[in-house]
């Protein structure tokens, strides 16, 4: 007679606490201290960039996204904050149509120092992308010291980004 009361309190109970979790964590990249995985990109309207320049001795960014991603519009402001605080990142367009992704750009403005497509989600399954946008940081020697799955928040630059990329220039 107690016991369907007491199993739902327990069910109401980790429904309560399981909701408040932040489980980014929960999805870990295996590579991390790892060289980041070849680039398998195309061109975006002429552009392009390759692993040497992932791999050019300065603190880079890898943001995958697409002009279909809500999030990714709302990320958009603080890369481009970032862009013009100096920071190096470079855009892979993911599963996009090109003349949306740059249309895209065109609207919000273009952050990347470098742009590629990853028209068919090749070069996401092999850097682990579970979704986008996702961002990664990469130190002078192009290994990956920290993957972001979801969209970029100020907290998260100041938190979790910014310290990533301070370790990342230390190690160089």
């Amino acid at each position: 007679m107690f016991l369907p009361p007491v199993i739902f309190v327990a069910l109401a109970a980790l429904f309560f606490f399981g909701v408040g979790r932040d489980d980014r964590d929960a999805l870990p990249s295996m590579l991390i201290g790892k060289p980041a995985p070849t680039l398998a990109v195309e061109p975006l309207d002429g552009q392009i960039f390759g692993d040497a320049v992932l791999r050019q001795g300065e603190v880079t960014l890898v943001n995958f996204w697409a002009s279909w991603c809500g999030p990714c519009r709302d990320e958009h402001p603080l890369l481009a904050a970032l862009a013009g605080d100096g920071v190096a990142i470079y855009g892979v367009n993911y599963k996009d149509k090109p003349a949306n992704a740059l249309r895209f750009l065109d609207q919000l403005g273009n952050p990347y120092e470098g742009i590629a497509a990853d028209p068919a989600g090749r070069t996401a399954i092999e850097w682990g992308v579970y979704g986008v946008p996702e961002t990664f940081v990469l130190d002078g020697q192009g290994r990956v010291v920290l993957r972001h799955p979801g969209p970029l928040t100020q907290a998260v630059i100041e938190t979790s980004l910014r310290p990533a990329m301070e370790r990342a220039a230390a190690a160089e």
